[in-house]
């Protein structure tokens, strides 16, 4: 199943950030009070703390909190604190991920899952979780505190939804936008929104930011779907092809299914759900278009992303947002190159 990689992702992960010195520096600044927390953890838990925040990864949505706020009105420590929340959520959702999807390598390392197990992994993350509502308690503005609750109580939704929708074949597009609008959405949202918040900006930027997050983060799980169906844990790494094997129906799974002919689309639906695995699955979706739908859907979703980032003027550093869109837009296009997205 992972014969088309090469084919269809470039070997190069996308370069969400480009050559910014500036911006690198205070990343550095975030990185490091993000490995501080895990002193603040009874010393018994201060390792397992440690180990999941060590893993680094991109840390796009730290990036994406403090290019808004640059925009929004500057860097301050209030925004470099937010950053620091935003990933501590998102790494107890991976944690929670790994657990539900069993997954063995995430960040080219063992999961959290892997070394210790279900319940010890489970508990981290709420634990993550809970540390990381407390921080933002501890903001200035309790209406950043309720932001950061409220995606973080969006993206458990999401993962409730897709958990209960597993193995249905009844499952629409629309339906699949939904849940990762919750899932992943959310906190691109509360990271794009919350430091407009902050600098008390006027409610057409703060809901310009928001739905510029939400469209930014939804192509993004869109590409990441796309890579678990069509990349390697090689090239990625994590633990790949899980989607399939859980009964998790992406985009290009579902636009395959819903378009195919009659008896071809019933023959790939009781592949998906029979006995016989998923081997091969990957090529047919291809064939079918759903690779070339998915990669587009992220594109246009992209575009209007930008278009979000008018509202919130002109200069360098809506620049610099717009520059991230655009390198994330390019690298789905290289993605789809053997077909055209256009």
């Amino acid at each position: 199943m992972r014969s088309l990689v090469h084919r269809v992702f470039p070997s190069a992960k996308p370069d969400w950030l480009g050559a910014d010195r500036e911006l690198e520096n205070e990343l550095q600044e975030v990185e490091r009070r993000i490995l501080h927390q895990a002193s603040l953890f009874d010393a018994g838990a201060e390792a397992y703390v440690r180990y999941a925040l060590e893993g680094g990864g991109k840390r796009l949505r730290p990036a994406l909190v403090l290019l808004a706020g640059k925009v929004a009105g500057g860097w301050s420590d209030a925004i470099r604190d937010l950053a620091v929340i935003v990933e501590l959520v998102h790494v107890a959702s991976l944690i929670h991920d790994d657990v539900l999807d069993r997954a063995e390598l995430r960040r080219s390392r063992a999961t959290c899952n892997a070394k210790w197990g279900v319940e010890l992994s489970v508990l981290l993350g709420d634990a993550l979780f809970a540390h990381g509502l407390q921080l933002a308690t501890k903001l200035e503005d309790a209406e950043v505190a309720r932001k950061i609750a409220e995606a973080s109580r969006n993206l458990c939704e999401g993962e409730i939804l897709q958990t209960q929708r597993r193995f249905d074949l009844k499952m629409s597009t629309s339906d699949y936008l939904h849940v990762v609008g919750l899932k992943t959405g959310a906190l691109f949202r509360a990271a794009a929104e919350a430091p407009f918040v902050i600098h008390h900006a006027a409610e057409a930027k703060r809901e310009a930011a928001r739905s510029f997050g939400h469209q930014l983060g939804v192509a993004y799980q869109i590409y990441d779907d796309c890579l678990d169906l069509f990349g390697t844990d090689e090239a990625s790494g994590k633990t790949l092809g899980t989607d399939l094997q859980k009964g998790k129906w992406t985009l290009p799974v579902l636009h395959a299914l819903q378009t195919l002919p009659r008896e071809d689309s019933e023959k790939l639906r009781t592949q998906l759900v029979g006995e016989t695995g998923v081997e091969g699955v990957a090529e047919k979706v291809k064939e079918a278009g759903g690779l070339k739908f998915a990669l587009r859907k992220s594109v246009d979703l992209l575009e209007r992303a930008k278009g979000d980032l008018k509202v919130l003027g002109e200069g360098k550093d809506v620049g610099k947002l717009t520059e991230m869109t655009d390198r994330l837009a390019d690298y789905l296009k290289a993605a789809g190159s053997g077909s055209s997205l256009d």
